[in-house]
C-alpha cells in the first residue's frame, strides 16, 4: 500500500480541513497518510470525527506561513512542509501533498525531494477544463526564466501527463505564441519551435491564448511566468462570471425562474470549474509525487490531491516519463 505524506498545517484551513481530508481519502479510497504537523491539534481532530483507527502522525513544532519567503522552509527543518517533504526523500512516504505557501512546495519539491537526473527542471502541469475535455497548460509558474531546452522537457512533461493520467492518446502538443503562423512570437518560442519539430511528439505548431480553452490543442507549452499569469488571470475570471452571474439572477422574478431551470447544467458546468474536484496542480519531474493544492482547500480537495498523487503512482508516471524522454525528444541536438 502507498503513503502519501500530508502537511497538516498548511492552508488557510489547516489543520482541521486537511485532517478531515486524509480521513475521507482513507475511508472512501483506502489510501493511507502520514500526517505531518502538530500532533495534539491533529488527535483533537480525529478525536472529535470520531475516529478509532490509528493513523501515522509525525509530530513537528514549526509552521510555513502563507506570506513566508519560500526560501524560509530550507531553515525551518522542523516545519511541518519540510518534514514531510523529508520523509518522502527518505522513502517513509511515497508522495507530498500541501495546501500550504506554493513557493515552499516548490522549494522542497526541487531540493529536499529532489528532480529527476534526467530532467534539467520540474514543471507545474494545470489540467484546465475544455469543452471537450482538457488541456494540460505547462509550466505554470515553477520556472519563470526558462531556455528552450527547458520548453522542449515541459512539452514532453505535458505529454506524458496528459496521456498517462487523463488518458489522452497522442496529445496534440502546441507553444504558446502572438500568432498560429511558424515564426511568429519571442526570441525563445522562436528557438524551441525547431526543437519541438524534430522531437516524435505530436506537435502541431503554434497555439494562441484563444487555443487554452477550445480544446484545440490537449498540451501547450509556455515558461513559468506567463502560464501563472494566464492561470490567475482565469481563476479570477471564473469567479467574476459566477458574480455577475448571481448578480443578474437576482435582479428579477423571470431570470430567477431561468436559473432555477438551468440548475442542474449550471451544477454541471461549476464542477467541471471546481477546483475541488481536482484535488490540486503536480509538481512534475520531482523524483516522487508532489502535489500543490489550493490554499483554500476543503477536506474534498485534500481527498483529491491525495487520490491524485496515488495516481502517479499506480500509473509510474515517472518510469513512462523518463522512456518517453530516451524514445520522443530529438538525439544528438544541442539544446
Amino acid at each position: 500500500m502507498t503513503r502519501i505524506a500530508v502537511d497538516c498545517m498548511g492552508g488557510d484551513y489547516a489543520p482541521e480541513e486537511i485532517v478531515k481530508g486524509c480521513l475521507l481519502a482513507y475511508k472512501e479510497l483506502g489510501i493511507e497518510t502520514l500526517l505531518v504537523g502538530d500532533e495534539e491539534k491533529i488527535r483533537d481532530i480525529l478525536k472529535r470525527e470520531g475516529f478509532r483507527e490509528e493513523l501515522s502522525i509525525v509530530n513537528t513544532t514549526e509552521v510555513i506561513q502563507m506570506d513566508e519567503p519560500p526560501s524560509n522552509v530550507l531553515r525551518k527543518k522542523n516545519s511541518s512542509l519540510y518534514v514531510a517533504a523529508k520523509l518522502v526523500r527518505e522513502g517513509l512516504a511515497d508522495g507530498l501533498v500541501s495546501a500550504g505557501n506554493t513557493g515552499a512546495v516548490l522549494t522542497v519539491g526541487k531540493f529536499v525531494i529532489g528532480s529527476l537526473e534526467e530532467l534539467e527542471r520540474p514543471a507545474i502541469g494545470a489540467a484546465l477544463p475544455n469543452p471537450k475535455g482538457k488541456t494540460v497548460l505547462i509550466d505554470v509558474g515553477a520556472n519563470v526564466d526558462c531556455k528552450p531546452k527547458h520548453l522542449l522537457h515541459f512539452a514532453l512533461i505535458g505529454h506524458t501527463y496528459a496521456e498517462e493520467i487523463l488518458g489522452i492518446k497522442n496529445p496534440r502538443v502546441g507553444i504558446l505564441s502572438i500568432g498560429e503562423e511558424e515564426g511568429k512570437g519571442n526570441e525563445l518560442v522562436k528557438e524551441t519551435y525547431p526543437l519541438l519539430k524534430m522531437s516524435k511528439l505530436n506537435f502541431k505548431g503554434n497555439a494562441e491564448g484563444r487555443d487554452i480553452y477550445a480544446g484545440t490543442f490537449d498540451v501547450i507549452v509556455c515558461d513559468g511566468f506567463v502560464g501563472n499569469v494566464i492561470l490567475k488571470a482565469s481563476e479570477s475570471l471564473g469567479f467574476a462570471v459566477i458574480q455577475m452571474i448571481k448578480e443578474e439572477v437576482q435582479k428579477s422574478f423571470l431570470a430567477k425562474l431561468g436559473a432555477l431551470l438551468m440548475k442542474p447544467a449550471l451544477n454541471n458546468f461549476k464542477k467541471k470549474a471546481d477546483f475541488t474536484e481536482y484535488g490540486g496542480i503536480p509538481l512534475l519531474g520531482a523524483k516522487k509525487p508532489v502535489i500543490i493544492t489550493h490554499g483554500r482547500a476543503n477536506a474534498k480537495a485534500i481527498k483529491n490531491a491525495i487520490r491524485v498523487a496515488n495516481e502517479f503512482l499506480t500509473h509510474h508516471f515517472n518510469e513512462k516519463l523518463l522512456e518517453n524522454l530516451r524514445n520522443l525528444l530529438p538525439q544528438g541536438v544541442k539544446v
